[in-house]
């Protein structure tokens, strides 16, 4: 909240605090949306000073909180200088064939997760970015060469390794924009054939980056992001012994990234439904690299306040080991099994 003058109040404002007069009498209580009449009324009685709501003190799940944060607001500001820098190397790399510049790119990566303290932040701010129309496909690929980096950094990978991971988040699904905006990110679900289209990215991805100088596993991440440990996946349905480590990686973050990037067409999952889903389909990932992901965002919800589907409000307690997706949550007096009330779900981080 912030204190503004009487002189300057404006209808439409939305008190934070009760106004009393100077006999301490209640004039206007809080959350009273201001009119005309009401400011005339606080000038009548010499009030001089009120405090007023501003856009935080709106926010009521802890997403809306974030959005409204001065530390979002400043990376929504460097997100967007360095995704204009990304999209023209991109567009030079696909249009004229450009050289890449690694180092450009892990200037980019450096300069935005600098505005983040940590991971669970920076999972935070990406959360709330919403891309326009003709950036849809750049973000997707920029912000899964972030979570490359928090994915990397809980797996234990080494650097060396972690540099990889970065370069493949950023490239690996370059094949994509060989392909039309409109069918990529078709809102209904796709005909046969369009399906057989969109398959082809990742040989397309390939082939546009393989002349360059990458590392050999950026072209197999390319290649093999879509390919599924139990042998559902495509270009080649091969299985997970035969998959590359960094698209096992890719895959997981490819998945990630669909499922809590915001869509005009569709709101995006919180942390639990993101759990959820992989856990219903946990036999098309390496779970050796799958559980320890999974189980540190399940962890970082801990002591958070959620909503449930029957409307209570509880707190996260205890992570199931061994359903991640179904915490032990304290609600009023007691103490609720989420892995055995079926019944109820998180629907809200508040």
């Amino acid at each position: 909240m912030k204190t503004i003058a009487t002189m300057a109040l404006k209808p439409g404002m939305v008190l934070a605090e009760d106004v009393l007069s100077y006999k301490n009498e209640l004039l206007l209580s809080r959350n009273t949306t201001l009119d005309d009449i009401a400011i005339a009324k606080l000038s009548r009685y010499s009030i001089m000073c009120v405090s007023i709501k501003e856009e935080a003190d709106f926010a009521t799940t802890h997403f809306e909180k974030v959005r409204v944060s001065e530390g979002f607001r400043r990376f929504e500001q460097v997100y967007a200088i360095y995704m204009a820098n990304y999209k023209k190397m991109i567009d030079g790399l696909i249009n004229e064939d450009k050289p890449l510049s690694l180092e450009t790119l892990y200037q980019i990566y450096g300069e935005i997760t600098g505005c983040a303290k940590t991971g669970e932040i920076l999972l935070d701010y990406l959360y709330n970015m919403l891309p326009t129309e003709d950036t849809v496909t750049y973000s997707h690929c920029l912000n899964s060469a972030l979570v490359a980096g928090v994915f990397g950094t809980w797996l234990g990978i080494t650097q060396k390794e972690l540099f990889i991971l970065i370069q493949c988040g950023f490239l690996y699904d370059i094949g994509k924009f060989m392909l039309s905006p409109d069918l990529m990110w078709k809102p209904d679900r796709l005909t046969d054939e369009e399906y057989a289209r969109v398959k082809t990215h990742t040989v397309r991805g390939y082939h546009i980056i393989k002349n360059h100088q990458v590392d050999e596993n950026v072209l197999k991440a390319t290649l093999q992001h879509h390919e599924k440990c139990d042998g559902s996946g495509y270009p080649n349905g091969i299985k997970e012994d035969d998959i590359n480590f960094y698209a096992k990686i890719i895959a997981i973050i490819d998945s990630y990234c669909a499922m809590t990037s915001a869509r005009s067409y569709r709101k995006t999952l919180i942390p639990f439904e993101v759990i959820e889903n992989f856990e219903r389909t946990d036999v098309k990932y390496s779970r050796a690299l799958l559980k320890p992901i999974l189980t540190h965002i399940a962890n970082s919800q801990l002591g958070m306040t959620v909503r449930l589907s029957d409307g209570s409000i509880a707190e996260i307690i205890l992570i199931n080991q061994l359903k991640l997706s179904r915490p032990l949550v304290k609600c009023g007096d007691n103490l609720i099994d989420l892995a055995k009330r079926t019944d109820l779900s998180i629907t809200a981080v508040l």
